[in-house]
């Protein structure tokens, strides 16, 4: 798991252009929205583009994708309980 959020905060940083922001910058736990990375509501649709785009998830309900997008740690657990076994 330790290989996927490492790669998903590459992903996060390149697919939301934080061009100051370094993947060890990012705490597995932090939130990524408000007091954490400071995202918003636009970053988060771009999140879950990038989820669809590199993983095939599509999360439909926004209740679930608020949940999913805490932070890189609940991401990867989501994208991990998607892949096969």
């Amino acid at each position: 798991m330790e290989d996927l959020k490492q790669k998903l905060k590459v992903q996060i940083i390149e697919a939301l252009n934080l061009q100051d922001t370094r993947p060890e910058d990012i705490d597995d736990n932090a939130p990524l929205f408000g007091e954490g990375l400071g995202l918003d509501s636009i970053d988060s649709l771009e999140l879950m583009v990038l989820l669809e785009r590199h993983y095939q998830i599509k999360v439909e309900d926004p209740r679930e994708g608020r949940k999913i997008l805490q932070s890189v740690q609940s991401m990867a657990e989501f994208i991990q309980s998607k892949q096969p076994a």
